[in-house]
C-alpha cells in the first residue's frame, strides 16, 4: 500500500498543478470578460452623451436594460449548461461581435436613421443577455475543472468578474478613449473579448470539443475575428462619412475631444461662405450672423464700466469672459482701448482651434493670440472657487444647459461664485438660451441669477441662425440699465435695437420659475423637453 501510495504521488502533484493551472486561466478569462462587458455599457453611456446629451438619461437607459436583460440571460442559460462548452463559445463570440460594432452601428443609426434611442435599447439588451448568461456557464466549467463548495466558487468567480470591471471600467477613460477613441475602442475590445473566449474554449476546454463542432466554432471564431479586423481598419472611412450625414453643409475640420465632438463646416453662399462651428451637435455659430449674437452678448455688459473708466477711474476695466472658446466674445471684448480680458475654457482642443484654424482666426481676429489676452484652460466652476480677484465685467458665454456636464453652469451656486467674483458695481451678462423656443429655461436662468442675489435685465435679439435669442444682464442694487458705449461702429447693435431688445411680447410673457441648483438641477430638465423639440 505505501509503494503504491508513493508511486502515485507524483502524478496526484501532476494533476493538482494542472487543476489550479486551469483555474487560474478559467479566472483569468473572467476577469477579461467582465471588463470587456463593462466597456461595452461605458461606450453606450459615453456615445449617447456625445449624440444626445442628457448622460443621466443615457447612463439609466444603458443601465437599467442591460441590469435586467443579464437576469433575463443568466435564466436562459440554464437549458444550456448541458453543453457548457459550445454554448459559452458561441456567447462569446456573438457578445464580441455584437459589443465591438455596438458603438458603429448606433452612430449608424443616428446617423442616417435618426433612431438613436430606439436602436440603443436593443443593443444594450442584447449585450445584457448575452453578458448575463457567461456567469452561470463559467460556474459550470469552473466546477468540471474541480468541484467544489457552491459559495467558494462563486466567490472566486465574482472576485475575478468584479475586478475585471473595475480594469475595464478605468481602462475606458484612460486608456481606450485616449488612444483609439470611441468607434475603434469598443472595436479593440470585441477583439479581445473574442481572443479571451476562444482561448477558454480551444485551449483548455478543447477535448470537451467534437471534431464537427471544434471545426465549427474554429470557423466561427475566424469569421468573427476577421469582421472585426475589417471594421477596425475602414473605422475611420466611416466615421468621416457618417458624420458628414448628419450636417448640411461640408465638413472642414473635426476633433473629438475628452470634453466633446467639435466640428466646422462650411459652405460658399454667393461670393463669400458661411463657417459654422458645432459642439457635440449644436450649432455654436453661424459666421453669417455671429456678430449679432456677440455684439449683443458683449457691449451692454461693457457699457458701464467703459463710463467708469473714463470719468476717472486708474485702470481700464478688468474683464473675465468664462466659456467663448472660438474667442469670438473675446474680439469683441479686444476692441476697447487698453483693456486686458481673461478667457477661461475646459477644451484644450477648442483653445487650440481657435488659435491656428485659419477660418476661426479670420473671425476672431486672432483675438485668442493677442498679447493683451491672458487664456486659462480650466474647468470656470472650479477656477472660480480658486480665485479670489474681481471684474468689472465677467461675461458667462457657456454651451446650452442640455447635459449634466453643463447644467451645472446655471445653477445658483455657480452664479454665486460669479457674484463673488464681480467688483462692486460690475456687470455679469450670461447668454441664456431662447425665450421663443425654451422659454421654461430662458425664465429659469434669470429666477436663478435672482437666487444668487442679483437684479437681472432680461433682453433678446433676433439671431437667424439660432432665431430669437436671449441674455440677461446682471449686477447688484437694481436692474441694470441697458445702454450702449460703443468703442466704435458697430453692424447690428444700436441704442435703438437695444431699447426693442428689452421688450418682450404679450404672448412670450416673462415667466415665474424656480431657481435651478446643483441638487436640483432643473435647468437641465427644462432644456432636455425644449430644446429637444426646437
Amino acid at each position: 500500500m505505501t509503494s503504491i501510495d508513493a508511486g502515485n504521488a507524483p502524478a496526484d502533484d501532476d494533476a493538482t498543478v494542472r487543476s489550479r493551472l486551469a483555474r487560474v486561466g478559467l479566472l483569468a478569462v473572467v476577469f477579461v470578460c467582465a471588463a470587456c462587458g463593462l466597456v461595452y455599457e461605458l461606450a453606450l453611456v459615453s456615445l449617447g452623451s456625445y449624440l444626445i446629451g442628457n448622460t443621466a438619461t443615457q447612463a439609466s437607459i444603458v443601465l437599467a436594460v442591460m441590469v435586467f436583460a443579464m437576469g433575463i440571460g443568466s435564466l436562459a442559460a440554464k437549458p444550456l449548461q448541458r453543453y457548457a462548452v459550445t454554448a459559452f463559445a458561441a456567447i462569446e463570440l456573438a457578445l464580441a461581435l455584437l459589443g465591438g460594432l455596438s458603438v458603429l452601428a448606433l452612430y449608424a443609426a443616428f446617423a442616417y436613421l435618426s433612431l438613436y434611442t430606439q436602436a440603443l435599447v436593443v443593443v444594450a439588451f442584447i449585450l445584457g443577455l448575452l453578458i448575463g448568461a457567461e456567469i452561470p456557464l463559467l460556474m459550470v466549467l469552473l466546477q468540471r475543472i474541480r468541484k467544489q463548495e457552491a459559495g467558494s466558487a462563486v466567490a472566486d468567480l465574482f472576485a475575478a468578474d468584479y475586478i475585471g470591471a473595475l480594469i475595464g471600467g478605468l481602462c475606458f477613460p484612460f486608456v481606450l478613449l485616449p488612444i483609439f477613441g470611441q468607434l475603434r475602442g469598443a472595436i479593440v475590445v470585441g477583439l479581445v473579448n473574442a481572443v479571451a473566449g476562444c482561448f477558454l474554449v480551444f485551449v483548455m476546454f478543447r477535448k470537451s470539443l467534437s471534431r464537427m463542432g471544434f471545426a465549427a466554432l474554429g470557423a466561427a471564431a475566424v469569421a468573427v475575428i476577421a469582421v472585426l479586423i475589417a471594421t477596425l481598419v475602414y473605422a475611420d472611412r466611416f466615421e468621416v462619412t457618417a458624420r458628414q450625414a448628419m450636417y448640411r453643409d461640408p465638413i472642414v475640420a473635426a476633433e473629438r475631444t475628452q470634453y466633446q465632438d467639435i466640428v466646422i463646416t462650411e459652405r460658399r453662399i454667393g461670393s463669400g461662405r458661411d463657417t459654422r462651428l458645432y459642439l457635440n451637435g449644436d450649432l455654436q455659430f453661424a459666421s453669417s450672423d455671429e456678430y449679432r449674437y456677440h455684439e449683443a452678448l458683449v457691449h451692454p455688459a461693457m457699457a458701464d464700466a467703459v463710463t467708469r473708466s473714463t470719468d476717472g477711474s486708474a485702470a481700464p476695466p478688468s474683464v473675465l469672459v468664462l466659456g467663448g472658446g472660438d474667442g469670438l466674445a473675446l474680439r469683441e471684448v479686444l476692441r476697447y482701448r487698453d483693456v486686458r480680458p481673461t478667457l477661461v475654457e475646459l477644451d484644450p482642443a477648442m483653445i487650440n482651434l481657435a488659435r491656428t484654424d485659419s477660418r476661426l482666426r479670420e473671425l476672431n481676429r486672432d483675438s485668442m493670440n493677442d498679447p493683451r489676452a491672458t487664456i486659462v484652460t480650466a474647468d470656470a466652476f472650479t477656477w472660480l472657487r480658486q480665485q479670489h480677484q474681481r471684474y468689472d465685467v465677467i461675461v458667462v458665454d457657456m454651451p446650452d444647459a442640455d447635459e449634466s456636464a453643463t447644467a451645472k453652469l446655471y445653477s445658483t451656486e455657480f452664479y454665486s461664485l460669479v457674484k463673488a467674483h464681480s467688483a462692486p458695481g460690475g456687470r455679469i451678462v450670461v447668454q441664456s438660451g431662447s425665450p421663443y423656443f425654451a422659454p421654461k429655461s430662458y425664465w429659469c436662468i434669470g429666477s436663478t441669477l435672482r437666487s444668487a442675489g442679483l437684479a437681472v435685465t432680461p433682453y433678446h435679439v433676433d439671431v437667424p441662425s439660432f432665431g430669437d435669442w436671449g441674455f440677461f444682464l446682471a449686477g447688484d442694487g437694481a436692474p441694470p440699465r441697458l445702454h450702449l458705449s460703443a468703442p466704435g461702429p458697430m453692424r447690428f447693435l444700436s441704442e435703438s435695437e437695444l431699447s426693442a431688445a428689452a421688450v418682450f411680447p404679450l404672448d412670450r410673457p416673462p415667466l415665474d420659475m424656480p431657481p435651478s441648483t446643483l441638487m436640483d438641477p432643473r435647468i437641465l430638465r427644462y432644456a432636455q423637453g425644449e430644446w429637444a423639440t426646437y
